[in-house]
């Protein structure tokens, strides 16, 4: 391994890579990690140098708060690669922005910014032929937080690593989806962490998910916690409904992660001319329009899953099939999304970011 200091990060390289032994076309999502991993720790009340070693497993005390009270908060990012052999992220910002925000919620200290996009090229630029072409292919990363103090009081931290690794990955869902529609658990809380980014968000998902799995289903659309009779998210994912040729979707809240993904697709519908309606959603609405034929689309949105159709979905006892126009709007919206992460159209809202 080679030590180096580059712009006050600390760089020790792989001896060697582990990219031979990687079956690209054959690659579970979240399984496989590139070469490097980028670090940082905050003590003494300030982020120290951080560094960037050899992808390896981490030694922490059996003590640290993150497994005792829960202070962990993550990103989902992506990396593409264009047919020049340019690396591009997509709207990295909001992602600075939003880990930000999730550890504020969490009484976490804020990252530096310039650590964080340093960080995050200084890696991509060591990590790039992880980054495959091809459409579908990305490199999937992950920055997170976690309180690494060791101490079994409830309060928050004084100590936390910031990390962010890279995996390589194709699409996450591979076909079309069915879902639940929640009648008695809820992902989130008015005054609660729902909008935030927060490890446990997503562990409180597990089980109710898993029932549903159980029946045939994949995913449960989350409804509000105090009536069940407003849709808020689906799974991991944003939730849109197409209904005639109107594009809806809830608004942001407490309750619901603002998604880069939500966003972008907001703003390419009405870049294409599509009436946008950002309102409270009732399960009541969707079932009656799916009844009377004007319920044309259902789909999630999320870094992950990119854009994903909904096929079905079931509340109560009543299952509804979506039955799609020939010409879908998340077929148009993902392939418009793609072509912009991928440098192959124009970008007139600035989202990309070159490494």
């Amino acid at each position: 391994m080679s030590n180096t200091i580059v712009n006050e990060m600390k760089i020790v390289k792989a001896e060697s890579s582990k990219i031979q032994d990687v079956d690209f076309d054959n690659i579970d999502f979240g399984r496989v990690f590139t070469d490097h991993m980028f670090s940082c720790d905050f003590k003494d009340g300030k982020w120290q140098t951080p560094e960037i070693t050899p992808y390896q497993p981490l030694t922490i005390d059996p003590s640290a708060r993150v497994f005792h009270y829960g202070q962990a908060v993550f990103e989902g990012m992506k990396a593409f690669k264009d047919d020049k052999d340019a690396v591009w992220l997509f709207r990295p910002e909001d992602n600075f922005n939003r880990i930000n925000i999730s550890a504020k919620r969490l009484a976490m200290p804020e990252f530096p910014k310039e650590y964080f996009f340093n960080g995050l090229e200084t890696l991509l630029k060591l990590d790039k032929e992880w980054v495959k072409k091809g459409d579908g292919n990305a490199l999937y990363i992950r920055p997170f937080i976690i309180a690494s103090e060791p101490a079994i009081s409830a309060s928050p931290a004084e100590e936390y690593k910031f990390m962010i690794i890279c995996s390589p990955v194709k699409a996450y869902y591979k076909d079309k989806i069915k879902v639940v529609i929640a009648e008695k658990y809820s992902r989130s809380a008015d005054g609660g962490v729902g909008f935030a980014k927060a490890a446990g968000n997503y562990a409180a998902q597990f089980y109710p998910t898993k029932l549903v799995q159980e029946t045939g289903f994949h995913q449960v659309i989350w409804t509000d916690a105090n009536t069940h009779e407003y849709l808020e998210e689906a799974g991991t994912m944003n939730i849109f409904f197409r209904i005639n040729d109107k594009l809806v979707t809830a608004p942001t809240s407490d309750r619901i992660l603002d998604g880069i993904t939500r966003k972008s697709i907001i703003q390419i519908a009405k870049d294409n001319n599509i009436e946008v309606d950002i309102r409270p959603v009732t399960v009541k609405e969707i079932k009656e329009a799916a009844k009377d034929g004007s319920l044309k689309e259902i789909f999630g949105s999320g870094t992950a899953a990119v854009v994903s159709p909904i096929s079905a979905f079931k509340h109560g006892e009543e299952v509804f099939d979506v039955v799609e126009p020939e010409n879908t709007y998340h077929g148009m919206f993902k392939r418009q999304l793609m072509d912009i992460q991928y440098n192959i159209a124009e970008d007139k809202h600035g989202w990309r970011y070159k490494i």
